[in-house]
């Protein structure tokens, strides 16, 4: 995907922000928001903890908000400033340790961006870490675990933790062309702070095709859902697509797809979907997906584009099917900000369902959150 180009706007202030039923509500200035629920942090359980890509009059940098009051509002507790950040930030991804990774206990949170798109002819884009030990109010640099070798990109860091207890960080990498344009690596880690070899996870040819945007989901069985748009395959845009991993640390075949998300009556999302796993359907575990632009077989944006969610009740198999979404975004197009790569999270005892999406206020990029029904 194109890098997210941020431009220096001035930000409000952002305190407690009150939610209204079946009404978007917003958050403040801002792109690429991820929320989370905390787990595994002593004293902090239940907690729910949002990311948002956001810059001001210094600089691009990370909003850090808390909910605890199940979505109903916000309140800024912390902000991530990579001096990296002053050559661009994009694509941040929010992550909490589900046990202890080498030094680091579970329940610390982990930060994770690209930087350095705005670097130049010379630039060298890098993926940093920092990491938190207190739910997200102070981060401290963690480790860089992965850097481009020439001036194409690395973008959008994904975090899973596999069966065995090693770290993964999944990333688009644009860096093997002319052979591949984009492609889906992984690097694992024992600590957080060294970072092996990248590993192939999608690679697919011709070279105009591009796999990105991952995204990885422990399911309740203990196997674990990759999904990943691929963009100029064969007549299609950027479709979503999966694989099921059975151990968190193997994919298959590189050059294998996966399988195309897409409804009975061949509706789908184009571009920067994302996921996450709720309870309920026939065995115990449904899937939900946002995406940015929502169109019918032919890729024509339908009338309720940017106003539906897709689900699935069979581990991602078979056909979806449509759910309202919470949060309106109707004149999503292909762009950073309207819709693009929203973030979804169960509340209310998996009765509903918190989205948190991006849209335009004007010619500001803004995110606005809100509850709606997961059935």
């Amino acid at each position: 995907m194109a890098a997210l180009m941020l431009t220096l706007l001035a930000a409000p202030g952002v305190l407690t922000v009150p939610a209204h039923a079946a009404q978007r509500t917003e958050l403040g200035v801002g792109a690429y928001p991820r929320v989370i629920r905390l787990e595994h942090a002593p004293f902090r359980r239940g907690r729910i903890v949002a990311s948002v890509n956001s810059w001001d009059g210094r600089g691009a940098f990370a909003r850090i908000y808390e909910s605890t009051d199940e979505g109903a509002s916000f309140h800024q507790i912390g902000e991530v400033r990579d001096p990296a950040g002053a050559q661009g930030e994009c694509c941040g991804s929010i992550y909490e340790l589900p046990q202890r990774v080498g030094r680091l206990r579970a329940g610390t949170l982990l930060w994770a961006a690209s930087y350095g798109q705005n670097g130049g002819a010379g630039r060298r884009m890098s993926i940093r870490i920092w990491s938190s030990s207190d739910g997200g109010r102070n981060w401290s640099f963690l480790s860089e675990a992965a850097r481009s070798h020439n001036h194409d990109g690395v973008f959008e860091p994904e975090f899973t933790v596999d069966s065995g207890g090693t770290l993964w960080m999944h990333y688009a990498d644009e860096t093997e062309a002319p052979r591949h344009g984009q492609v889906l690596n992984r690097v694992a880690s024992t600590d957080g702070v060294t970072w092996g070899t990248k590993q192939s996870t999608v690679a697919i040819s011709p070279d105009r095709v591009r796999p990105g945007m991952p995204v990885v989901r422990k399911l309740p069985d203990g196997r674990y859902y990759f999904g990943y748009e691929i963009c100029n395959y064969g007549q299609r845009y950027c479709d979503p697509y999966f694989k099921i991993s059975p151990d968190g640390a193997n994919y298959g075949a590189p050059a294998d797809p996966g399988t195309r998300v897409v409804t009975a009556n061949g509706n789908y999302f184009q571009h920067a979907h994302n996921v996450t796993v709720f309870p309920g359907g026939p065995n115990g575990v449904r899937l939900l997906m946002v995406g940015q632009i929502y169109t019918d077989r032919a890729g024509k944006p339908l009338p309720s584009n940017g106003q539906v969610l897709l689900a699935n009740d069979a581990f991602g198999a078979g056909n979806w099917y449509e759910l309202p979404a919470p949060v309106h975004v109707p004149r999503a197009y292909n762009n950073f900000c309207p819709n693009y790569s929203s973030s979804l999270l169960p509340v209310d005892d998996g009765r509903n369902v918190l989205e948190l999406a991006a849209d335009y206020d004007g010619d500001v990029c803004k995110i606005y959150f809100g509850k709606g029904s997961a059935s």
